[in-house]
């Protein structure tokens, strides 16, 4: 079969080598390209393949119409909002991720983000820059805060460990998967959890339910000295009235890993233009150890559907 890789997996060229090997071995084509937006390039690169990889990259649906050996889409990530899976399933092509990968490391860059916006360490390192003292910033301790979790799968409930872990009190809101419930959690509806919580963390995935789910409504039912955290997906909350509530001191901070993008952002996107807001370029998923285990986990992906035996099917 021919296998081909649209993007990095950011992994190193020995280990990436380890894993390919053993498929020539087997007598399958292996080609592995830089990641392009270009959907001519992109064409040419996939038409052949039975087998295409890429992690985080989107893959037009036009590109899977001019795949005519298609057969398996093996995603190395563990959102797949960013790949036509329904235009893919209605052909006859499989479906997989590497759900699980990044489960310590989201949920690690998420405590990041909240003890740096409860201890103010931006400003503290502005002040340090500008040879000045910590007048002005008296941060917060972390424990015996109420924290809000929205989605509680398996990264989810890995943060609501860590919040505990802290001495935290976790409530979640899990009207993804109703019903569901865990030890020492509160599952509530939606506003009540907001207006109890003073931190509010998103794990969610974006589905059309969780498409704008925080908007300016769900912002109102939030504490005044409250925070929020999206590690998530982008569009799960609205950016402008994010950014407005931020402005307005309706919340207290906000700490963004995901936008409706892929970085770079623009220049012109209301959450570079706020107050109280701590960004990063869509990094959490990304440590040495995530990406290793991410390359493991695909791999078995391959294995497993060359063996008639697929995993990990979305």
């Amino acid at each position: 079969m021919n296998i081909v890789l649209l993007e990095s997996l950011a992994i190193d060229d020995a280990l990436l080598e380890k894993y390919v090997q053993p498929l020539k071995d087997q007598g399958h084509d292996f080609k592995a390209y830089s990641r392009t937006d270009d959907v001519e390039e992109l064409i040419q690169e996939a038409k052949d393949a039975h087998i295409l990889m890429l992690a985080n990259m989107p893959l037009p649906l036009e590109v899977i119409e001019h795949c005519s050996h298609l057969k398996y889409i093996n995603v190395a990530f563990t959102g797949v909002d960013h790949v036509p899976v329904a235009a893919a399933k209605s052909r006859g092509i499989l479906v997989s991720n590497a759900s699980g990968y990044s489960t310590r490391s989201v949920s690690e860059l998420t405590l990041g983000l909240i003890l740096s916006l409860l201890r103010q360490l931006k400003e503290g390192d502005e002040k340090c820059r500008q040879s000045l003292t910590k007048d002005g910033l008296t941060g917060y301790e972390l424990f015996g805060k109420t924290v809000g979790i929205i989605g509680t799968g398996a990264i989810g409930m890995n943060t609501a460990r860590l919040c505990q872990a802290f001495g935290c009190k976790v409530l979640a809101y899990n009207g993804f998967t109703p019903g569901k419930t865990a030890k020492d959690i509160t599952y509530m509806p939606l506003y009540p959890m907001l207006e109890e919580s003073d931190v509010v963390i998103l794990h969610c995935p974006l589905t059309e339910q969780s498409r704008d789910l925080i908007d300016s409504q769900a912002l109102s039912h939030m504490k005044s000295n409250a925070i929020l955290i999206n590690t998530a997906r982008g569009p799960v909350v609205d950016s402008q009235a994010l950014s407005d509530a931020l402005n307005k001191g309706i919340i207290a901070g906000a700490g963004i890993d995901v936008f409706e993008m892929e970085p770079p952002v623009p220049a012109n996107h209301p959450l570079l233009h706020c107050k109280n807001i701590l960004l990063s370029p869509h990094m959490a998923f990304s440590t040495v150890e995530s990406m290793k285990h991410r390359a493991d986990i695909v791999f078995k992906n391959i294995d497993a559907f060359l063996a008639n035996a697929p995993v990990n099917l979305v």
